[in-house]
């Protein structure tokens, strides 16, 4: 009987856990529904004060040609005779000549990039991590990332995931899902990339312990409902890519240098694919099937590695040194 009425009780309280998260779930969807409504009200009154601001501008200046053309006219009169002052104006005017030609080359030449860039899916790039730099991305990143799953590939993955300052902090709170593909940190490569950045304050354990971080999160969303899958490489990392949607987000590893001294750029789903979303979105997907990526048993602390036909291989325990050298990337892919 007692054990009937623990059982009892214990699903009682789970039931009202259900219901506490679904509340929770609903008020939070309500907010960014009016969050998003009230910015798109800013943004309509924003773009009708600056149609405002041009038609009264415009309207001032056809207001006041009369009296300019006047002025004009009188000082034209008493310079006309003047040699000095005849040249002095037909320097200038040169000069602002010389000045727009340029400025109109300059322009084309831009706007020839900028439709090259277009074509490519290029939308942002951020040369550095400043706090403005910082605050747009998060911004963007929120916006596309509501009920959408998360497809990410990164090192460790405490700069992306766990550090709440980090780019996916927010986001995925609010996820259906996530894919997260992270290096290992208990493989050869790892131990190479941490001794080449040469940092005496990140050392292996250090990268170990934001790995674990990182697990214990995604653990917790997978507790709550969300879709969650990890994988572990053993290759030296590339590149550091979020996919939310139809935008993807891009950094490149330096052998050196740390990540977040990297430059980051913005992709834009093409409607034509031919831009370089569609390029590293496949690479995504490659990776995600290579065989001799690991799957994580978020269950069993397990890595789970398969062979080509998707059959189950061999369980390694997650935190024992690797003792043979991983397989490249390029190496799985000549098996395609």
């Amino acid at each position: 009987m007692r054990d009937d009425g623990k059982k009892s009780f214990m699903t009682i309280i789970s039931s009202f856990k259900k219901v506490l998260m679904s509340q929770s779930t609903i008020t939070e969807f309500v907010f960014v529904k009016t969050f998003a409504r009230i910015r798109s009200i800013l943004n309509s009154l924003g773009q009708i004060g600056y149609h405002l601001t041009v038609l009264l501008l415009s309207a001032g200046i056809a207001l006041s040609l009369p009296a300019l053309a006047h002025k004009f006219l009188d000082y034209w009169a008493s310079v006309e005779n003047d040699k000095a002052s005849l040249l002095m104006i037909e320097a200038i005017t040169a000069s602002f000549i010389i000045i727009f030609a340029n400025l109109l080359r300059l322009a084309v030449g831009e706007r020839a990039l900028a439709h090259t860039a277009t074509a490519a899916g290029l939308v942002s790039y951020y040369p550095s991590h400043e706090p403005k730099a910082r605050r747009l991305i998060q911004r963007l990143k929120e916006q596309q990332g509501t009920g959408r799953t998360v497809m990410a590939i990164g090192s460790s993955g405490y700069g992306t995931l766990t550090d709440q300052v980090g780019d996916l902090a927010s986001v995925l709170e609010r996820c259906t899902g996530a894919k997260v593909l992270l290096m290992n940190p208990y493989s050869a490569a790892a131990r190479s990339r941490i001794s080449a950045i040469a940092d005496p304050g990140y050392t292996i354990e250090s990268f170990q312990q934001e790995v674990q971080q990182s697990i214990q999160l995604l653990k917790r969303l997978r507790a709550i409902g969300k879709s969650i899958k990890l994988k572990f490489y053993s290759d030296a990392p590339l590149v550091k890519l979020v996919i939310l949607g139809d935008y993807l987000w891009l950094q490149h590893y330096h052998p050196d240098l740390n990540i977040r001294r990297m430059p980051e750029y913005v992709l834009k789903h093409n409607p034509n694919d031919h831009g370089l979303y569609t390029f590293y979105y496949h690479y995504f997907t490659q990776r995600w099937t290579a065989h001799d990526v690991a799957d994580y048993d978020l269950d069993c602390d397990e890595l789970v590695y398969r062979g080509t036909q998707g059959n189950t291989d061999r369980r390694v325990l997650f935190g024992v040194e690797a003792d043979t050298e991983a397989v490249t990337f390029s190496d799985s892919l000549s098996t395609y």
